[in-house]
């Protein structure tokens, strides 16, 4: 008993002192960062994790505008291959929109239309919405005015050409390192850590920006501050202001923060349900207009939704662009396979939210999910044609 009782106490010291000595290196965002993924069972972040952040409000709207059910809702049973995607990749929510009508939808693991879940990186066309949103109200003067213009911090040397497009078009040239599984890359700080203004203001330019792509969340972070600054309001606030009261949301929502009354995690983290998601999809679709009303600029979502540059034709300023079954496609996208995907030649809305996101190869920008999730929306949409 002497003995155990001796290990239980240099266990203990052996675990406070690397709690200490992460603190005291600068890492100590590396406890919570155990406390909310691995010790609630998970190995990343997950759907449900906002509730162990901070977060601001976004009220739902005052005059809410709910999706019309289609003639043929939830006629044609889901393909087996869809089926089984469903399965393997543990989807909470899959839903077909036609003709701004839901044609199918289905709920999976206790979650149903009005579970918040993670967005994840689908934030990142919402908070280029709000760089348009901004653009349009004159609060921002162009894609091409300088970053520098509202952080002195980006005003020397190479950081003087970054431009507010080459941040929403992934072409900034920030040093940024995107490893989600690495802990002490800067994307792990941003999602775990407090004073997530002050890391993104420690950021270099360290190549020539608006010259290529190179997808870094740090893009989307920097972004929003500056939206933030020029508009003079929370990036919450003028989303809910800008779009989510005008385009008729139903439900509440919430915006991940750094820390309580930080900044949100413009990056990722908006919380919301799949009908809500797609408004988003909707609004694009649409040129900017959402049941007559035009709330963002069309030659703003225009621009948006073509490619940026010229040797990397799968994004365009937040949104990646893809073209398949001879149909251009363009969706928002996030970490765990959390799709809103939109096909304006068809009229099509598909969103998928879940667990797990499929295969991603280095020859390939889009995961092997995003296929199935197309492909048998339209085998599904064949079946209903037949009968």
């Amino acid at each position: 008993m002497k003995v155990i009782t001796t290990i239980i106490k240099w266990i203990f010291i052996l675990l406070l002192t690397l709690i200490v000595g992460l603190y005291v290196s600068g890492y100590g965002y590396l406890v919570k960062a155990v406390r909310i993924i691995y010790m609630t069972g998970h190995t990343t972040a997950y759907l449900e994790d906002y509730k162990k952040f901070d977060n601001r409000f976004i009220p739902k709207s005052t005059d809410p505008q709910p999706w019309p059910l289609h003639k043929n809702y939830n006629s044609v049973q889901p393909t087996d291959s869809l089926l089984s995607a469903h399965n393997k990749l543990r989807t909470i929510a899959y839903v077909i929109i036609k003709n701004d009508s839901i044609w199918h939808e289905a709920y999976y693991d206790g979650f149903d239309k009005d579970s918040k879940t993670n967005s994840f990186s689908m934030a990142k066309t919402v908070t280029s919405a709000l760089l348009g949103k901004a653009i349009q109200e004159g609060k921002i003067k162009s894609l091409d005015q300088p970053v520098g213009d509202f952080f002195p911090e980006f005003s020397q040397g190479l950081a003087a050409k970054m431009t507010v497009g080459d941040l929403a078009s992934m072409g900034s040239g920030l040093n940024w390192d995107e490893s989600y599984y690495s802990p002490f890359s800067v994307t792990t700080r941003a999602y775990f850590d407090s004073g997530l203004r002050e890391t993104m203001l420690k950021q270099k330019v360290t190549e020539e920006p608006g010259q290529s792509h190179k997808y870094l969340s740090g893009n989307t972070q920097l972004l929003a501050m500056v939206i933030e600054k020029a508009t003079g309001t929370t990036l919450s606030d003028y989303m809910a202001k800008k779009f989510w009261q005008p385009m008729g949301a139903e439900n509440d929502a919430l915006w991940q923060l750094d820390e309580e009354d930080g900044i949100e995690k413009a990056y990722c983290c908006i919380a919301s349900n799949a009908r809500d998601f797609a408004r988003f999809g909707k609004l694009y679709k649409n040129k900017g207009n959402f049941n007559g009303k035009q709330i963002l600029d069309t030659a703003f979502v225009e621009k948006s939704i073509v490619p940026r540059f010229d040797d990397y034709p799968d994004y365009g300023y937040g949104v990646w662009l893809h073209t398949y079954l001879g149909k251009k496609i363009f969706y928002l996208r996030g970490h765990l396979g959390q799709f809103t995907i939109v096909i304006p030649e068809d009229d099509i809305i598909i969103v998928r939210l879940g667990h797990v996101k499929g295969l991603q190869t280095d020859t390939d920008e889009h995961s092997n999910d995003f296929y199935v999730y197309v492909k048998e929306a339209y085998n599904m949409l064949a079946d209903d044609r037949k009968n």
